[in-house]
């Protein structure tokens, strides 16, 4: 009993020192004054192409209008990594999902491919950021993950619950992290473990943010390599 008591304290201490490592070794993938390591797709206008600002920067802050379907990407790819970001939503919405009754979207697009075509929505595997769903996973063009020892379904879009809900209400900072490494993949929202995943079938690729027809504003996006 002492033996493994002794064990269990001894993983806590290995699992905090390994988190305090990372966020040591965390750095900005968006520096809050430019786009730099970012180009930007929109629906109606293409590849580096934002007019009308869906994108902007104010105060540091990362600002997206989501009056366009579309995102910023990394022009980066990533296989291992700790993403950490800190959102909260806007009050505005646009159509298609402008109407109380439809929930404020957005995401983060993970491992898509290199030579992917830009539209919405590329390969990839999603920490879906919508209200109430915060953590769930989103498979995109056959990507799959297993879940509790069952390999997903590869389909044009398929979706795994997250199994905690964490998230505060609308208005109030949150902050989610995506844990990839190896093919396993954790979801966190503000501390806690909500989503977890292995033997993903990709394990490298751009990042995505996502502008999903609400308003939304990140204050950081900080990532570190694995």
């Amino acid at each position: 009993m002492k033996k493994t008591l002794c064990y269990l304290l001894f993983l806590i201490t290995l699992n905090t020192y390994a988190q305090q490592e990372d966020a040591q070794n965390m750095k900005p993938l968006f520096n809050g004054k430019n786009f730099d390591g970012w180009y930007s797709f929109l629906t109606s206008k293409g590849k580096n192409n934002d007019s009308e600002k869906v994108f902007s920067i104010e105060n540091n802050v990362l600002h997206i209008s989501g009056k366009e379907f579309g995102y910023i990407c990394t022009e980066k790819t990533y296989s291992n990594f700790h993403l950490a970001v800190e959102f909260k939503w806007g009050v505005k919405k646009y159509p298609p999902r402008d109407a109380d009754t439809i929930k404020r979207d957005n995401g983060i697009l993970y491992y898509v491919p290199l030579d992917a075509k830009d539209f919405v929505w590329p390969k990839g595997i999603e920490c879906q950021i919508q209200e109430g769903d915060t953590g769930d996973f989103w498979m995109i063009d056959s990507a799959t993950i297993v879940i509790d020892g069952k390999r997903t379904e590869p389909k044009n879009f398929c979706r795994a619950i997250k199994k905690k809900d964490a998230e505060k209400k609308s208005g109030e900072w949150n902050k989610v992290e995506v844990i990839a490494e190896n093919g396993k993949i954790t979801h966190i929202v503000n501390g806690v473990v909500v989503n977890e995943c292995e033997a993903a079938s990709l394990t490298s690729g751009k990042i995505i943010i996502q502008s999903e027809g609400a308003e939304i504003f990140f204050r950081k996006i900080e990532i570190a390599e694995l």
